[in-house]
């Protein structure tokens, strides 16, 4: 089978959650004999020959990310109807791209990874009506938006934030009900993810593959930092709205708690393109904010507790998947392991007040047996349950479904 892959970023490298889960997919369908055609996004021109990319797929076309100003964004707010999520990647270059790709080779499938790719859908059925449409939605985007409205709505500070994802989330909605009726196959992420979708459906079908990882990536290595035996980690793309809600309420309400009895601990948030919220942080003594770094394993082999204390997002959380392969004790909220079966809740622990995320993580840290039994537990669940050879199959049985193989 040949399958078209339009991505909102290169899956290469695996920096964040949505590359994680678009490289597992690509790597998937090549092990399965299927042809790839990849169309992607960039933020840095990339020498495709030498990724995995250039392996995986038998053509890699990119164009860069388009501009978009908070001016931009304003101006849509007013004079479109159109959520700014789909706006965001309006891209004349990727347009003729895209028509120049459907013109010189014929698919099967097309599939549209992430809501923001899925405004290219028109141009998909102009040029090759039959070819069957695929949606994976990384997120039930409407759901991310209205419970990001919730928990701004708490702050004075953050009203105008709160109605604007009300807005956003109303429009998304639509656009998704739209979306889903589409296509011929939608992907959920999670199981509540796909009962968030499914009324959208005319047949109320919607696939569930929750997100992977390559398990035997994150074996132990000798590769380590020292982060001292008091080191909080957490991981992410750091100008990501729930991650740096989940860090501003950590730092102000929660590591205070820590500190009291942990007099040492310190806190390392790790990813790529902090947000200016988060520059405060930075003067902290007891925080590091590290940036993008080239491989996130070295911090999660060296931290004593990994935190994940989410209050805004969907679908299955990849960082804290790659903590337990990592063997991470992990202190995460109930959203944050949302999605998660019992048999590897059961090797993390959940909370949800200040009160309890701080208990927890003092218990860890008092502990050190407790937190590598709970370690070596969680990675034997992770690779039982989202190793990408036990996840893949339920996508490759969703393509026969709508006859395809």
């Amino acid at each position: 089978m040949h399958i078209l892959v339009l991505t909102p970023t290169l899956p290469y490298p695996l920096h964040q959650g949505g590359a994680i889960r678009n490289y597992g997919i690509l790597h998937g369908l090549h092990a399965a004999g299927h042809e790839i055609t990849l169309l992607s996004f960039e933020d840095q021109r990339t020498n495709i020959s030498e990724t995995p990319l250039a392996h995986l797929c038998a053509q890699v076309y990119t164009v860069p990310v388009p501009t978009r100003t908070a001016r931009h964004r304003i101006r849509d707010l007013f004079l479109s109807p159109q959520p700014d999520l789909v706006r965001r990647l309006r891209s004349k270059q990727f347009i003729q791209m895209l028509c120049s790709v459907l013109e010189s080779q014929s698919f099967n499938l097309v599939q549209f990874e992430g809501l923001e790719m899925t405004r290219y859908i028109p141009i998909v059925r102009q040029y090759q009506p039959l070819a069957r449409l695929c949606y994976d939605a990384h997120n039930a985007e409407y759901a991310l938006q209205e419970v990001i409205a919730q928990v701004d709505q708490q702050s004075a500070r953050r009203w105008l934030a709160a109605v604007y994802s009300r807005i956003q989330a109303r429009r998304i909605k639509r656009f998704e009900h739209y979306i889903c009726q589409q296509v011929d196959l939608v992907v959920a992420v999670s199981d509540e993810d796909a009962q968030a979708l499914k009324d959208f459906r005319p047949d109320n079908a919607v696939t569930v593959v929750p997100n992977g990882i390559f398990v035997q990536d994150y074996a132990q290595s000798t590769e380590a930092l020292d982060l001292g035996e008091k080191a909080l980690v957490f991981t992410g793309k750091m100008d990501y709205r729930p991650n740096v809600d989940a860090m501003l309420w950590f730092t102000e309400d929660i590591l205070p708690c820590v500190q009291v009895q942990q007099s040492q601990t310190v806190l390392y948030i790790v990813g790529q393109k902090p947000h200016a919220r988060l520059e405060a942080l930075r003067s902290h003594p007891a925080i590091v904010v590290t940036g993008r770094v080239e491989d996130v394993k070295p911090y999660l082999y060296s931290a004593a507790v990994y935190v994940a204390p989410l209050r805004m997002g969907s679908g299955t959380r990849l960082k804290i998947l790659e903590a337990m392969a990592a063997g991470c004790a992990v202190v995460a909220t109930d959203l944050a392991a949302a999605g998660l079966p019992s048999e590897v809740r059961q090797n993390l622990i959940t909370a949800d007040t200040p009160e309890d995320i701080s208990a927890s993580i003092i218990r860890l840290l008092e502990n050190p047996q407790e937190r590598l039994l709970m370690g070596k537990q969680a990675q034997l669940s992770v690779q039982q349950h989202y190793d990408w050879s036990a996840l893949l199959p339920h996508l490759l049985t969703a393509y026969k479904e709508i006859e395809l193989g």
